[in-house]
């Protein structure tokens, strides 16, 4: 962590914040991070989770707790059934921002909405949780990594948290000039220079260099300019960054505002956070996560609907080859229909398909290592294995052993003993 000491930096950050308030920043940084996590509503455990025990709420997200501890989620079944998230509380902030963007454009109507850069998921499952309550099932939202290899990590966290309702793309944000005016919310949380990160991640704080925040900045630009002709008029940006830097955020939104033609929505300063001249920023030492800057405007334009139905919005979704898109049920093996294993997963699982088998904690994490078990009291064939109440995946039971329909792809790869 030495290299935060760059006399560049505390200078950049000076200009941001200010001598006094950089430093203590500056010592934050050097802490241990805090660990919170996001419970999903629609997936509501048989009681509370026990990492809440002793946990802080975390004051803008209505689902979010500051943990006592950091617990080694891999080994909690629940983290694997889609029961919570694990996202940084300051990240959450942004969730704030956007539910304050679906308040203004209004939920009565069918909505589109763009992730953008989304990888690797945490502010897309917070726009899904705050979407379905708003709306119901009468929603589409796109949630978009360029980035192949973190787009596949995205389209798992998506199948974990379980909302049919959220399409994957892998695209260029260029690609959906195709859709002119489609979106009514596009939320981009745009690759930056990253100093809100330093204290989490290395890398972050090696790259840094007065010459990477002026690279960043150029490369929101042509982000933004990219992705608005898809934003309807009258639509809401909400416009975020892990980085302290004036270029990449106030500056960036000003220039979206006049070179692009938006109103910039004045930040409310909610719950004593920092505020800058169209933004809000959270500080490590002032709030208890990492750094994160976000900031709204409206498409300057007469209001404009599409007027589909987000079954409608989701056939237009098909042009971009998606990663995943809808609900898919299984498929006919000879005599056999095999079950999905993300359909277990999903929202829109029909809980009588299958007979369901609750099992323990260990049996639970050896269905996620995919060891071989048996149930010897489960009803032969497919089963839904459950745990706490929540569904893990598919099992078929041969009666002497099961074969495990977890994905390889995602099973546990540590050790499982507990």
């Amino acid at each position: 962590m030495e290299s935060i000491q760059d006399a560049r930096f505390l200078e950049a950050l000076e200009r941001s914040i200010g001598r006094e308030d950089a430093l203590k920043a500056i010592e934050a940084m050097g802490t241990e991070p805090s660990v919170s996590v996001r419970l999903n509503p629609f997936k509501p455990t048989e009681s509370q989770l026990p990492i809440l025990k002793g946990s802080t709420p975390v004051a803008w997200s209505p689902y979010g707790f500051i943990l006592q501890e950091r617990p080694v989620f891999t080994l909690h079944p629940l983290f694997h059934a889609g029961a919570y998230y694990v996202q940084d509380s300051s990240a959450m902030f942004v969730g704030w921002l956007f539910r304050e963007a679906l308040a203004a454009v209004g939920t009565d109507r069918p909505l589109r909405v763009l992730d953008l850069c989304a990888a690797p998921g945490g502010k897309t499952t917070d726009l899904a949780a705050s979407l379905r309550q708003a709306c119901g099932d009468d929603f589409l939202l796109v949630s978009n990594e360029v980035m192949r290899q973190r787009a596949s990590i995205l389209s798992d966290n998506v199948t974990i948290w379980g909302d049919p309702n959220v399409v994957v793309t892998s695209v260029d944000p260029k690609a959906f000039e195709a859709l002119p005016g489609f979106f009514d919310i596009i939320l981009t949380d745009v690759p930056c220079s990253g100093e809100g990160m330093f204290r989490k991640d290395a890398k972050a704080v090696e790259d840094w260099s007065p010459e990477t925040v002026e690279l960043c900045a150029s490369r929101q630009r042509r982000i933004l300019a990219d992705v608005w002709p898809a934003l309807r008029p009258g639509g809401y940006l909400v416009y975020s960054t892990c980085t302290f830097e004036d270029a990449e955020n106030d500056s960036n939104l000003e220039w979206v505002a006049s070179e692009l033609g938006g109103s910039i929505i004045p930040p409310s300063n909610p719950f004593g956070i920092r505020t800058t001249r169209h933004g809000h920023l959270l500080l490590p030492g002032e709030v208890p996560g990492e750094g994160q800057w976000a900031g709204m405007l409206v498409k300057d334009g007469e209001p404009a609907y599409l007027g589909l139905s987000a079954q409608a919005s989701m056939e237009q979704m098909k042009r971009l080859r998606p990663l995943k898109i809808g609900v898919h049920k299984g498929e006919m093996k000879g005599k056999d229909f095999v079950p999905d294993p993300d359909w277990a997963l999903s929202l829109a699982y029909d809980r009588s398909m299958y007979p369901e088998v609750a099992v323990d904690k260990l049996t639970a994490l050896k269905f996620l290592h995919r060891d071989t078990f048996a149930l010897p009291d489960a009803p032969r064939g497919y089963n839904l294995l459950t745990y706490r109440g929540l569904p893990l995946g598919f099992v078929k039971n041969l009666g002497n052993r099961c074969n495990n329909l977890h994905p390889q792809s995602r099973r546990i790869r540590m050790d499982i003993s507990l």
